[in-house]
């Protein structure tokens, strides 16, 4: 049997991984400033969260939601802590796309109603509630139509207030910053327009955190610059560091019923183990502060370099633009310098590295990215 050939693959078969560093199965370095995705969040193996998972193997991996989990509680009341959401609840699953399909069915709950309102250039998953309010025609399948949504461009509050006012929107769903579509950030004074329009007309207002939150902006979750609270938050990549995990922060407006929500494997003893170690680590090593401190060092960096189109980002969430496409550019970065990037299109480098990466890893990196831009671009 062969793999299903979905993903095209660079010829790169990576073994281990330290800090913000992994290593290929012939033992070359690489600095890592992609995380996998935005995943990787504490750094590759480190030795606390290693040995919490180690030790969590050996008691138990997984039972059912069908009986007391006291790591469910614990790793809820640290979240609630850390994130400044003590009085919401948490509902535990694998990812984030299960995360925006339970909190589009928790929006359509309270309402009853089906119309969403999304965004341009917006991805929030690939199953199919989720990938409908994505804005990508590529990944929606003929199944996947079904319940009304309308996009609109980012920060245009006029058009989504317009609509909201029919009173029949159930929900509007946002990303804290646009990872796929280019790390495009919604304006505070767009949120909180948007906040208040939404509880002015009864719609649930989704903030999708999963590649923007868990510290990645230099706050717990990117919307919190805006100062307000949504009703619903969802969130996963960051969260295990790499084991699956996601989650819904589900406001008191809520009211849970038994059977109302469902998952076999969300919130197992071994992925709530992850997502427990990850905020410890966080906490005492002060990841956030990090990720908020190596963030402005580098954008301000970055924005000195005259070939440059544009830099965005907030923290360590961070896109590159150039005029022109940039694959060469990416391709020099991680065959001759050894560095892991992302794309977004064909003009933007995305930077995700994990949350802990150094001034000195941040200054090698620019070092290569000079050296790489004067080769492809020239002067």
């Amino acid at each position: 049997m062969n793999l299903f050939d979905v993903y095209p693959l660079f010829n790169i078969e990576i073994a281990k991984g330290i800090g913000c560093r992994t290593y290929d199965n012939h033992g070359i370095e690489y600095l890592d400033l992609y995380g996998g995705h935005a995943v990787i969040s504490i750094g590759h193996s480190h030795p606390y969260y290693v040995q919490k998972m180690t030790q969590q193997l050996e008691k138990m991996v997984f039972y059912s939601n069908s009986v007391i989990n006291k790591l469910q509680v614990e790793l809820a009341e640290k979240l609630g802590k850390m994130s400044g959401y003590e009085d919401y609840s948490l509902f535990l699953v694998n990812s984030g796309a299960e995360a925006n399909e339970n909190a589009l069915k928790l929006a359509s709950f309270h309402n009853g109603r089906t119309k969403v309102i999304a965004f341009e250039k917006s991805f929030h998953g690939r199953t199919s509630a989720s990938v409908r309010v994505t804005n990508n025609p590529k990944i929606v399948a003929p199944i996947n139509e079904g319940f009304d949504v309308e996009f609109y461009a980012l920060n245009d509050i006029d058009a989504v207030r317009k609509s909201l006012e029919n009173k029949d929107v159930c929900a509007v769903i946002i990303e804290g910053i646009q990872g796929i579509g280019g790390i495009k950030i919604p304006d505070a004074g767009f949120l909180q327009e948007l906040s208040a329009a939404c509880k002015a007309n009864g719609t649930i207002l989704i903030l999708d955190e999963i590649q923007s939150g868990y510290g990645r902006s230099g706050k717990f979750f990117a919307h919190q610059y805006a100062g307000i609270r949504p009703d619903l938050i969802t969130v996963a990549k960051g969260m295990g560091n790499g084991f699956p995990i996601g989650g819904v922060l589900i406001s008191p407006l809520f009211e849970a019923s038994h059977g109302m929500l469902g998952t076999t494997f969300g919130g197992s003893h071994l992925a709530c183990t992850a997502g427990i170690a990850v905020l410890d680590v966080m906490k005492v090593e002060h990841l956030t502060e990090n990720a908020e401190k190596i963030g402005d060092y580098l954008i301000a960096e970055l924005k000195q370099i005259p070939q440059i189109k544009e830099v965005r980002g907030l923290g360590l969430m961070i896109g590159i633009e150039f005029e022109q496409p940039i694959k060469e550019i990416r391709s020099q970065l991680l065959f001759d310098k050894k560095i892991f990037t992302g794309v977004t299109g064909t003009n933007t480098i995305r930077l995700l590295p994990p949350l802990c990466l150094s001034k000195s890893d941040a200054d090698s990196f620019l070092k290569s990215f000079k050296e790489v831009i004067q080769n492809v671009l020239g002067a």
